[in-house]
């Protein structure tokens, strides 16, 4: 087959409205005409708030939302909820992600909202999103229980004698005051388990809680910090009938910063196992937890800080059809419960949550991966090479780090030459541990160890502690393989699920917003565009083009299939029509592979940045946008296609319209989303210009295909939120 007839084409989108894609030929043989790359323009605007230089700096307005109080509620209650956070005036609107959860403003209590939580509503936590002028906000965790009582901080409670009284099975929901203590008083029966879980961090909070208990008397019982993250977890029984007091404060003192504080007898889930179940086999798990003698449960042989927990058999139905071959990762709570970095924890994982009947609390769900393959179940008696237990490819093995120091092997014959794909879940599934991976052949020899992965882009944090790679492995070969955690650690919290296969290529993919360091939405502005940062984690050794589309946009917004070729990240752009109505909603992003001839679809994950720092972003179910008012300019690429030889150099016409008449400065432009194969310098079009001449080059090297290129346009634009202000300090505004 000649190089020309092993051309293939990838279908590309642009990042704005100046974004460009190109198909490429190998360079020509003698006696062939020359191949060339080819650039479908796709002309979008993006507006784009970044800093501008130190004279005159200012920024259009974007949306943020920064603390919701209280954090949850109980469902089939009403709740008043108060909102924080930058450009929010005018936010007339919460949008949860469940449409039984609603809210409506008090009219004479500015940024209160009075919220609805239908009966019906699973306990669980939900996004919720500001919606004002300036469009959408970044969302913030709502949590939902049953069967509990809602109380608030009384904001007298800050010394051990004024210590609020709180009824058994309730949560409260406070705040903590910088240098001091929040302190609550409750009454407990001798032999009562009690669980006193503080939620903070896990919805969003920036509140690092420290939690003690004791006695009426004072006597120091129990204390904690880090359980669940930075939120801490007391599980006690009653020594005698009394009251019991808990103290409650930040680390190091700070305050302003929610909580919500459940005390429960209520039966509470700590995990199941097997941590997997196989795709279309409805499968009985074991779960383990507290207080489950009301379901069933018995005594266990596990404990977690000496407090032994209770099993129950958990039935779990098979997974539907949708979830398996659209890729996806369903929850009912967000995996801050169990993860430090809630995006790691899921952008890679093939799953499902699965919770008890009767399960009131709002993080009872568990995390499941989902598998093609048989499930085996480790046997204890493998903590040697010599003792390691044999087991058959495909090869997916539930276990569990049992006690400190514990080290599990397994043994293996590989019929087949070629790549294997080796993925330890521990993070992603609830384990505790942070394991390694170590594979040893049938001569002695070390073959390789593998660690932590993923990939860290902009707003997006995906490493995670979780071993995934892809090994060469010899048939009719024996392999050891040891999996232990990096610190040695073990005991109930510390299961793992062991996948090895052939390496079927794959790929995940997700989405968060272009804003960095900070929280952000994803708005348009009428005539203009914007764009999402989009990271590929490819699995299998995956290396084709990856299509992007949208599906339920508004009207008057748009999209062009955007095509990240051979590549970890992209950008996917985002335009509204000048005349588009103003709308707000959920959209969804769909990612298409091909493999061998053969098309498949993934969905395309959302994720959230929490805070300004790394290592915040989380998942979200959907990805909210919002169309507002009209932007100020707008760029355009000409023509719509062109053919460029590899190794030349791609000319194009940009055009600039100016939409407000009072912006009349200069345009610089510079590449947005450019594959390092691309180059392009920064120009200007001046403030007399409406256009000006793109210039591309392709090296030499560049793979035959179809790309997307996108530029970005800077211009200082006269503005005030006041449209009768007469200052009008500049902004820099970006659009691609």
């Amino acid at each position: 087959m000649s190089k020309d007839t092993a051309r293939k084409e990838f279908t590309g989108a642009e990042l704005s409205r100046a974004a460009s894609f190109a198909r490429l030929r190998f360079p020509p043989n003698p006696a062939e005409p020359p191949p060339v790359i080819r650039f479908a323009t796709c002309v979008v605007v993006c507006l784009l708030v970044i800093a501008a230089p130190l004279s005159g700096r200012a920024e259009l307005p974007e949306i943020r939302f920064d603390r919701l109080k209280p954090l949850g509620a109980v469902a089939g209650t009403e709740i008043e909820v108060e909102i924080a956070g930058a450009e929010i005036d005018g936010v007339d609107r919460l949008l949860f992600d469940h449409a039984g959860i609603q809210a409506a403003p008090i009219p004479e209590k500015e940024k209160h909202f009075r919220v609805t939580i239908d009966a019906n509503v699973p306990a669980g936590t939900y996004d919720v999103y500001l919606v004002g002028r300036f469009g959408v906000s970044n969302p913030r965790l709502f949590a939902v229980s049953k069967g509990l009582t809602d109380q608030q901080d009384n904001g007298q409670n800050r010394t051990i004698e004024t210590a609020q009284v709180v009824s058994m099975n309730s949560a409260v929901n406070g705040t903590v005051d910088g240098n001091s203590e929040d302190f609550y008083r409750f009454a407990a029966a001798a032999g009562q388990r009690v669980v006193i879980d503080c939620q903070a961090q896990r919805l969003d909070s920036e509140l690092d809680a420290n939690m003690t208990l004791r006695s009426a008397t004072g006597s120091l019982i129990a204390s904690s910090s880090d359980y669940f993250g930075q939120d801490p977890l007391i599980d006690f029984v009653a020594p005698a009938d009394g009251e019991y007091i808990v103290a409650l404060h930040d680390l190091s003192y700070r305050g302003g910063y929610p909580y919500r504080l459940e005390i429960t007898d209520q039966p509470r889930l700590e995990n199941v196992f097997p941590p997997v179940i196989r795709a279309g086999e409805a499968t009985e798990l074991t779960a383990f937890g507290r207080n489950l003698g009301s379901l069933g449960g018995q005594p266990s042989t596990l404990s977690v800080d000496d407090r032994p927990l209770e099993s129950m058999p958990l039935p779990v139905a098979a997974p539907s059809a949708e979830l398996l071959n659209w890729g996806q990762y369903r929850f009912l709570n967000h995996p801050t419960h169990h993860s430090t970095a809630p995006t790691a924890a899921t952008c890679t994982l093939l799953g499902m949550q699965a919770v008890a009947s009767g399960m009131g609390g709002a993080w009872d769900a568990q995390p499941l991966l989902v598998t093609n393959n048989p499930v085996t179940i480790e046997s204890e008696a493998n903590d040697t090479q010599e003792t390691a237990q044999n087991v058959v490819l495909p090869l997916v093995v539930a276990g569990r780090f049992d006690k400190p120091r514990d080290a599990d092997w397994y043994q293996f014959t590989v019929n087949e030459d070629g790549a294997h794909y080796f993925d330890v879940y521990c993070e992603r599934i609830a384990g505790r541990a942070d394991p390694y991976l170590v594979i040893v052949d049938d001569r002695g020899n070390r073959v390789t160890e593998l660690d932590d992965f993923g990939h860290r882009i902009n707003a997006f944090d995906g490493h995670l502690r979780d071993p995934s790679q892809s090994v060469k492995l010899s048939k009719d070969r024996q392999y050891r393989v040891l999996v232990q955690d990096r610190y040695q650690r073990g005991g109930a919290r510390y299961q793992y699920v062991l996948a090895v296969r052939r390496a079927e290529p794959d790929f995940f993919a997700a989405t968060i917003h272009r804003t960095n360091p900070n929280p952000g939405g994803a708005n348009v502005f009428k005539g203009t565009a914007t764009y999402l940062d989009v990271v590929i984690h490819q699995a299998g050794g995956y290396n084709g083009p990856v299509t992007l589309t949208a599906e339920n946009l508004p009207p008057g917004m748009h999209f062009q299939p955007t095509t990240i070729t051979n590549n970890t990240r992209g950008t996917f752009v985002l335009w509204a029509d000048d005349d588009a109505p103003d709308s707000t909603g959920f959209v969804r992003l769909i990612a298409t592979g091909e493999v061998d001839g053969r098309e498949f679809r993934r969905e395309v994950r959302p994720y959230t940045r929490v805070w300004n720092n790394s290592g915040t972003s989380r998942p979200q179910r959907g990805l909210a946008v919002a169309i507002r008012e009209r932007g100020p300019f707008d760029l355009r690429i000409e023509p719509e296609s062109l053919e460029v030889e590899a190794g030349q150099e791609a000319s194009l016409k940009l055009r600039l319209r100016r939409l407000w008449p009072e912006f009349e400065a200069k345009v610089t432009v510079q590449p947005l989303s450019f594959p390092g194969q691309f180059q392009l310098g920064n120009f200007d079009i001046n403030p007399n210009q409406t256009e000006a001449e793109l210039k591309i080059k392709v090296q030499p090297n560049t793979n035959p295909g179809r790309y997307t290129l996108s530029v970005l346009g800077q211009g200082q634009v006269p503005f005030n939120k006041d449209p009768a202000a007469e200052q009008r300090p500049n902004t820099l505004v970006s659009t691609p």
